[in-house]
């Protein structure tokens, strides 16, 4: 399930690291369009977004569970002319670091989420292998409390057999629908084999297309 707001197919022209901001305060001026992407330690969000924007090495991923560690923006340009940003960040199930360190990211993802203005649409990653997850339903009904638009984005569909991927997916969802009147809009995708990919950036193209500048 996924709802397309953009008529003919976007595609992305360029993409380009611009900056890695310790806190929301450090990021690019809020002047264009921005879509971020999130989820547990190595749900393949790096490698997600190197798929959505064709370059192999954009965002830098590891075998190394929490490898992102601050704010990440990419400057992308796309077929409609226009600018706009893909953000990684830090992932939620935090990696084996200190309880310090947790804090602070857990920190840096909020005030971001929270307070960010030209965050147009949060990217929740859920890794299709496994059934659903406390932590990740956890963080969704925390992003309910907030009102903080997202979109759900199922990950890692090649590494399953397709009966498990679809009966992963629906588990989630009916687990997401005791606390949510409507689940939210999701896309099931695999890096590997590209799917999902002009799903999501017709979505994103349509979501572009109402953005007002601050």
């Amino acid at each position: 399930m996924h709802f397309a707001l953009y008529l003919c197919p976007m595609e992305i022209i360029s993409s380009e690291y611009v900056i890695s901001s310790a806190t929301y305060k450090q990021c690019p001026p809020a002047e264009k369009p921005e879509y971020a992407f999130i989820g547990r330690s190595n749900v393949g969000k790096s490698s997600l977004i190197n798929m959505l924007t064709n370059k192999k090495n954009l965002a830098k991923t590891s075998a190394t569970p929490g490898k992102t560690q601050l704010i990440n923006h990419f400057e992308i340009i796309s077929s409609d002319k226009r600018k706009w940003f893909i953000v990684d960040l830090p992932g939620y199930g935090f990696a084996t670091v200190s309880q310090k360190a947790r804090r602070n990211w857990s920190n840096m993802i909020e005030s971001y989420i929270r307070k960010r203005e030209n965050l147009v649409c949060l990217f929740v990653l859920i890794d299709t292998r496994h059934e659903p997850q406390k932590v990740d339903l956890d963080f969704i009904s925390q992003l309910g409390e907030w009102e903080v638009p997202f979109v759900l984005a199922f990950t890692k569909a090649d590494k399953n057999k397709p009966g498990a991927t679809v009966r992963n997916v629906d588990s989630f969802i009916k687990a997401l629908s005791e606390k949510w009147e409507e689940p939210p809009p999701y896309f099931v995708t695999s890096a590997t084999e590209r799917t999902g990919r002009q799903a999501i950036l017709d979505y994103i193209g349509g979501l572009n297309k109402s953005f007002k500048k601050l």
